[in-house]
């Protein structure tokens, strides 16, 4: 019975004696094993996460860039405006006298209506009234005045197209190259708040990072030279602890500049309704959802839709229709200018009483043309050329461009497959330096380690979750420019 109950103390006093290992052992344990980030610094109670979608759309909403971005297309909309201008009816009144000595030479009055056709056509409404003792022949008009109604044909250079009609095509052209280069900018302006925000990410989970590995090297610190204290450790032990500390505190200062410089980067594009700048609330927290489970277009169907709807191929498609309409323009001109002008002439009386003048309504007209030929054409044959040579250039730039975004696509994408699948690798490596980590804790324990390898294996898990960190904010990134590449705004899918 004495045996029994002495084999009993002595349990409890090696129990009591190794407490302290215990433990030291059970919280290590709980750190390796749960979350990462479970021993870093604790965060506000009202800590809300600041979802990726949510940005985008106060970007999009606010953002100077963004309203920028719709004044081209504002710009484009007024040059086709403009255009439509060249189409406008004109009234043209001129009026002119002379009076010397009390003598009235004469007096001039000539209102005209021109309206302008598509066709190159223009047709004019006009009435004249001419008075006075000193007035030409060919001034001389009824006394109640003349009216006037006539049209100009082109028949050689202007038939087909004129310049106020290729001025009208190559604006609405023009429309298409403006809102295409909305969409650029708009999406160019996404890319960037979108790597910001994966940047603040990366330098966020850093800094837990970092924060637990100081936390744990100052928990073991402090446990050392209590233990070297009572005498179970060698005063060396405390040294290396104390080395540990100290690169750890460092790590962790250097990663909370990081954080808060990346949350400066971030408020560049934080704008109220406004326009006024703000900051990013120090409550907020980057999301943890990098889209990994998502769904990934394949290569091909992003090659065809950078083919179709990549801004910048749109951009020199309808640059290459403006071109095309120049050139049209400049073949006119090779063209001798003749245009027929018939005007049909009456007194105001014709239409409200029967007069003498309705017997000579055949007769009653003004006929003429205007015709000019440069003879050498070396003007418009230079023309010609220029333009041809600004198609050329702008095709070759659309296979240079075509080239460039499908590889650049290509790039991504494969650059998007291999992270995602080092991704998966980094995950079980995390995962296998907390085993080894756990494990060298128990040797270190039981006098079968030293605290150096302890530190190092510590040290090379710390290193490889923030490796995973790393991957993590590089995949949400290519996904973003793998997007951005294909011509399309990145989202928060």
């Amino acid at each position: 019975m004495w045996f029994v109950f002495l084999s009993k103390a002595i349990k409890l006093e090696i129990l009591a004696r190794n407490m302290n290992k215990i433990i030291l052992i059970v919280f290590f344990l709980g750190i390796i094993f749960s979350n990462p980030f479970l021993f870093a610094q604790q965060q506000p109670a009202d800590s809300t996460a600041f979802e990726l979608k949510a940005f985008f759309e106060q970007v999009l909403a606010t953002h100077p860039v963004v309203k920028q971005a719709y004044l081209v297309s504002e710009s484009g909309k007024q040059e086709l405006r403009l255009a439509r201008g060249e189409f406008d009816p004109k009234l043209l009144s001129t009026f002119s006298s002379k009076e010397f000595k009390g003598k009235s030479y004469f007096r001039k009055w000539d209102t005209d209506l021109k309206i302008p056709l598509w066709t190159g056509t223009d047709l004019k409404i006009g009435y004249e009234r001419n008075s006075g003792e000193n007035l030409s022949d060919e001034s001389f008009v009824p006394p109640e005045g003349l009216l006037s109604a006539g049209i100009a044909i082109p028949l050689g250079q202007g038939m087909l197209i004129d310049r106020r009609r290729a001025v009208l095509r190559q604006a609405q052209f023009f429309t298409k190259i403006a809102e295409n280069e909305q969409i650029k900018m708009i999406n160019k302006i996404v890319l960037q708040a979108a790597k910001d925000y994966w940047y603040w990410y990366d330098a966020y989970n850093q800094f837990l990072i970092n924060k637990k590995g100081f936390d744990l090297a100052k928990f073991r610190f402090e446990a050392v030279v209590e233990r070297v204290k009572q005498g179970e450790e060698a005063g060396i032990d405390s040294v290396e602890a104390k080395i540990t500390l100290q690169q750890r505190e460092i790590d962790f200062r250097y990663s909370e500049v990081a954080l808060a410089n990346a949350r400066l980067l971030l408020s560049n594009h934080l704008w109220d309704e406004n326009a006024n700048p703000l900051e990013l609330e120090p409550q907020a927290l980057p999301s943890t959802n990098i889209g990994l489970n998502g769904n990934t277009a394949k290569l091909e169907e992003l090659l065809e839709l950078a083919r179709q709807k990549h801004p910048e191929i749109e951009k020199l498609r309808w640059k290459g229709k403006q071109l095309d309409t120049q050139l049209r323009l400049d073949r006119e001109m090779l063209k001798p200018f003749f245009t027929v002008q018939y005007d049909f002439l009456a007194s105001p009386k014709w239409f409200s009483e029967k007069t003498e003048d309705q017997k000579y309504i055949n007769q009653s007209n003004k006929i003429g043309f205007d015709f000019a030929f440069p003879l050498f054409l070396r003007k418009e044959r230079s023309k010609i050329q220029m333009t041809t040579i600004k198609l050329k250039d702008n095709y070759w730039e659309q296979l240079e461009t075509n080239r460039q975004i499908e590889n650049n696509l290509r790039v991504i994408f494969n650059e998007l497959q291999n992270t995602q699948q080092l991704l998966r690798l980094q995950e079980e490596m995390v995962v296998n330096y907390r085993i080894l980590v756990a494990g060298e804790i128990m040797k270190f324990e039981n006098g079968e380690s030293t605290l150096f390898y302890v530190n190092v294996r510590e040290g090379k898990m710390l290193e490889a979750e923030q490796k995973l960190v790393v991957l993590k904010a590089k995949y949400a990134k290519l996904k973003a420019e793998l997007l951005w590449a294909a011509g399309q705004m990145p989202t928060a899918e």
